[in-house]
């Protein structure tokens, strides 16, 4: 589903309970995250419905690496030449893309409530998703030369490398997997860290919330749930109250 101009210039994708991003700025591009591979087509189709083509697309930043976010990030380069972009410590990642570190086993969460999201996952290639061969490695506190200039906040603890991307000038910032408002693991919503089943350090986790506050940023984009309007300072701090799960 595409969410268009979710704020000015950022579209929103959301399926496959994913989301990823456009930013645009004046005709040029930037995708934000790439989703499962089957949003190969959800790429070109929403490309095609706010105007612009593919060879518009200068960049494809990941806030990190887990097969979740890569889904069609080597397609992209390889077949169209959008050069990818990660933090350093999450290159390893996307070469071994399912070989992370969490807290927990994901199978702990497994219940009745999430195999949907599971089955859907997985209906969406999940299981197919395979290294990135070449990549570009940004650091903790670059302003990223890609269309939106997003600067980088980097919020490890989901991942070694995670980072969210703020755009200040559109009082807005793109936190991923940081703070999301809808957990597949848990299949609760609002703001939060993800589980223990999918983060590396909890620990760090929280203390990343701070990062996001301090943009005083309006809105939130996740990676999974739904845009959170009420500022970024009132999400990490119920985030903050909600903890490790």
């Amino acid at each position: 589903m595409l969410d268009r101009d979710v704020v000015d210039g950022v579209h929103r994708i959301s399926e496959y309970f994913v989301n990823w991003y456009l930013v645009e700025e004046d005709g040029r591009l930037t995708v934000v995250d790439a989703g499962l591979p089957a949003s190969w087509r959800s790429l070109h189709d929403a490309l095609n419905a706010i105007g612009r083509a593919p060879g518009d697309v200068e960049a494809l930043v990941l806030t990190h690496a887990h097969f979740d976010h890569i889904g069609f990030a080597e397609r992209a380069r390889s077949e169209l030449g959008i050069p990818v972009w990660v933090h350093e410590n999450d290159a390893p990642l996307t070469r071994r893309p399912w070989l992370y570190m969490t807290e927990r086993s994901p199978l702990a969460y497994l219940s009745r409530k999430n195999l949907p999201i599971v089955a859907s996952m997985v209906q969406a290639g999940a299981a197919r998703v395979g290294p990135i061969r070449t990549i570009n490695r940004y650091g903790d506190e670059d302003t990223l030369n890609v269309p939106g200039s997003p600067r980088v906040l980097f919020t490890p603890g989901h991942t070694l490398g995670h980072c969210a991307l703020h755009l200040p000038e559109r009082d807005v910032v793109i936190s991923a997997d940081a703070l999301v408002t809808y957990d597949p693991y848990t299949d609760t919503r609002g703001p939060r860290i993800v589980a223990r089943g999918a983060t590396a350090d909890s620990e760090r986790a929280l203390a990343s919330l701070e990062r996001i506050a301090r943009t005083d940023a309006g809105t939130l984009l996740p990676g999974h749930g739904e845009p959170w309007r009420a500022g970024a300072e009132r999400a990490a701090g119920e985030a903050m109250r909600v903890g490790v799960i």
